[in-house]
């Protein structure tokens, strides 16, 4: 049996190449909102960032997700990111333990 390819992102941060479902998909839409894209098929310019909460301090520091979406990213919305990012961990820990 043939085995299926897995799509590889990017990194904003650390520039590292890894499995989509391993990484968080940021999204600007038309209205210049961004958000986090828990699905990825969310219309709208994205960027993909690992799921490590210090990656997100050093993107927020040098305001990386401003350049990568060509917007101006909040810092509440970094807050969120990692609130997202914990959640995301105990969700693939509960699952890896099943």
């Amino acid at each position: 049996m043939q085995s299926r390819k897995i799509p590889m992102r990017k990194c904003v941060a650390s520039n590292e190449m890894k499995p989509k479902k391993e990484m968080i998909r940021i999204v600007r839409n038309k209205e210049g909102q961004v958000s986090i894209d828990p699905t990825g098929k969310k219309n709208g310019r994205g960027a993909y960032i690992s799921l490590d909460t210090e990656l997100v301090e050093q993107a927020r520091k040098k305001k990386m997700f401003d350049q990568a979406l060509n917007a101006t990213v909040p810092d509440t919305f970094y807050a969120e990111l990692i609130d997202f990012i914990d959640y995301r961990q105990a969700r693939m820990e509960i699952e890896n333990e099943q």
